[in-house]
């Protein structure tokens, strides 16, 4: 008899026993897969990892004063937890409990005793028992001996020490330099804490240039002992014998600076950092052609005189230097044998970032170089000028500095002898130069002629003007700070000179009788102007106390055959630096009298301000100008 496929799957089959055997149930939604697919083998690796634990997660450590990634986090998952009633048997509690529960059991034996007297042998074993129960209660558990505590010999926490403790004191330390422009203050614990550093990241300072800040900082303190005196008369001494001597002035001596490794060398540049105003950048060479070596630039702080804060080498001397006004660390030089370089005083490298190729350079000593604003992209640069006749345009553009001359400066009626009988006409020679402070295009160029010519930075084949100015090489000309149309002059021939651009004739001239070497505008006032001569003396200006003569001349440098030749205003503090050939430099303050400001009137306040500067300044020119109006007229 035939039977359906339905009838098979209501009767399972039936072995030879007569039992049923197990039908394989199928779930409807299973896969059917091949045989294939049945024996391959899936590995799946587990692993202890919570895939729920957050990621990037950030905390503050407060050690290394940053925020941290925290890498090692918890991982447990918790499924279930429930608190249990289970105690140590050795326990204190565990003890007491086996206790109660011996005694009663030991009752409970008890109570069956009385209630089957008289009975079986099962009697007497109980009542061996309970005396058993009621002797180990009636006996208390046997103590134990206390162990023996070996000493260590090299345990000295409880003896009593031989060395006598200091008590701690609270030593505090006051650092205040400058006119308060760096204020340190601290404990004898935080200057130790120097020495660890725990706030720097070990992976970018070493131990080395940790001690080093640890020992520049020790340095500071004990330099501001040694100089105690000369720190008190910086910030607080002023001559008061200035009211006894009219109109006059006095020069104060502070600091020196000098470097071993210079004292051969003469002072051949002077710059103060804009950013850090106790900060200033000294450059060493010799203006003598037979004595050309190598050269030096040092930055000295007035908190520590007597070692430079940087020292770096050049195998040629340097002859000029200038701070980027936006950038303090980056510093524009000039050498001797022609080439120009940057350095980054935030780089710990001797050798200096950029330097121009010998296809670019000067052919003749660099004189000056002066930064100037960035050009459309961005990119630094600035001009330098040389005896060669060039004024370049040095540009930084991508990790080179590339070059572009400006203009040349050609020698009027001066032809040279060449091949064939050719008139070759010379170049004239670039001694100094100016860029004006609101015009950006208009600057001044200062020749070993004597001439002084307005160049534009947009006509490069000729002259805005030309100043006959001075008989001998000029060796400096810069601009007024406030007053937009003066400029000042100096010369070997003895004279410094005032102008106005649109004249072609000086409003002030200064015989100096000797050769003059250098000249600074004040920071403070459009009216004074410091000039040093190669006699060793120091002359202070103010035009607006009296135009005739000097209010201060004072001898700085001592030695015989010594010459002074840079000088430069503090842009901050009432002080002066002062450069000699023997590779010193003098930090002098100004009197009272050589910074006098306009009297207050009753009933008004003085006006201060840039205005004010460039109106009292205008005043005394109109008073120059009238004579020489009349006499055109």
């Amino acid at each position: 008899m035939a039977r359906s496929k339905t009838d098979e799957d209501e009767f399972p089959e039936t072995g030879e026993d007569g039992s049923t055997g197990r039908a394989a149930v199928r779930s409807p939604d299973q896969l059917e897969l091949t045989e294939a697919e049945l024996k391959q083998e899936i590995i799946r690796t587990l692993s202890a990892d919570n895939p729920h634990v957050p990621r990037d997660i950030v905390r503050f450590n407060f050690k290394e004063r940053a925020y941290k990634l925290v890498d090692d986090m918890d991982h447990t998952a918790v499924h279930f937890t429930l608190n249990g009633y289970l105690i140590h048997k050795d326990s204190d509690e565990g003890r007491r409990q086996s206790i109660r529960s011996c005694a009663e059991a030991g009752s409970f034996i008890a109570e069956g005793e009385g209630e089957g007297e008289g009975g079986e042998e099962g009697g007497g074993e109980g009542e061996q028992e309970a005396e058993a129960a009621e002797a180990a209660e009636e006996e208390p558990p046997p103590q134990k001996p206390p162990e023996r505590k070996l000493a260590n010999q090299f345990n000295f926490i409880e003896r009593g020490s031989t060395t006598y403790q200091y008590p701690l004191r609270v030593c505090c330390c006051f650092l205040q330099c400058l006119g308060g422009s760096f204020l340190w203050e601290g404990t004898c614990k935080q200057i130790g804490n120097i020495f660890s550093l725990p706030f720097f990241s070990l992976q970018h300072i070493d131990s080395l240039s940790m001690v080093a800040r640890a020992a520049k900082i020790a340095e500071r303190m004990v330099n501001l002992n040694t100089y105690d005196d000369i720190a008190q008369d910086f910030k607080y001494f002023e001559d008061a014998s200035d009211e006894y001597r009219g109109q006059k002035g006095t020069l104060l001596p502070l600091w020196k600076f000098q470097y071993e490794k210079t004292k051969k060398l003469a002072v051949t540049a002077l710059s103060w950092n804009p950013k850090y105003k106790d900060l200033f950048a000294v450059g060493y060479g010799s203006y003598d052609f037979m004595k050309q070596g190598h050269g030096m630039l040092l930055l000295y702080t007035l908190k520590n005189p007597s070692f430079p804060e940087y020292s770096f080498s050049s195998e040629s001397g340097v002859m000029c230097l200038d701070f980027h006004s936006d950038h303090p660390h980056v510093l524009a030089v000039g050498f001797y044998d022609g080439h120009v370089a940057i350095y980054n005083l935030k780089r710990a490298s001797p050798q200096p970032s950029y330097k121009s190729s010998k296809s670019g350079k000067h052919t003749e000593p660099v004189w000056q170089v002066k930064w100037q604003k960035d050009d459309m992209d961005g990119n630094r640069n600035f001009f330098s000028v040389s005896s060669d006749g060039r004024i370049v345009s040095w540009t930084l553009v991508k990790n080179e500095l590339v070059h572009m001359d400006v203009i040349k400066l050609s020698a009027d009626e001066t032809t040279m002898q060449g091949p064939e009988g050719l008139q070759l006409q010379t170049l004239g020679s670039g001694i100094s130069f100016d860029f004006h402070k609101k015009i950006d295009y208009l600057f001044l160029v200062g020749t070993e002629e004597g001439k002084i010519y307005k160049c534009s930075k947009s006509y490069s084949s000729q002259f805005l003007d030309v100043f006959e100015a001075h008989h001998m090489a000029v060796d400096t000309v810069s601009w007024n700070p406030f007053h937009l149309k003066v400029f000042i002059s100096c010369s070997s021939d003895w004279t410094v000179k005032i102008w106005d651009h649109t004249i072609k004739t000086p409003l002030f001239v200064y015989d100096l009788a000797t050769a003059v070497g250098d000249v600074a505008w004040s920071p403070y006032s459009s009216t004074v102007f410091a000039a040093v001569t190669i006699d060793g003396q120091a002359h202070v200006f103010d035009l607006n106390v009296n135009k005739l003569e000097p209010l201060c001349s004072q001898l700085v440098v001592t030695r015989k055959k010594n010459k002074t030749t840079h000088v430069q205003f503090n842009p901050a503090d009432p002080v002066i630096i002062v450069g000699d050939e023997r590779g010193l430099i003098t930090c002098l303050k100004l009197s009272p009298n050589l910074r006098k400001k306009p009297k207050e009137k009753k009933g008004q306040e003085v006006k201060k301000g840039p205005e004010e500067e460039i109106a009292k300044l205008e005043k005394l020119l109109s008073l120059v100008r009238q004579p020489g109006k009349k006499e055109e007229e």
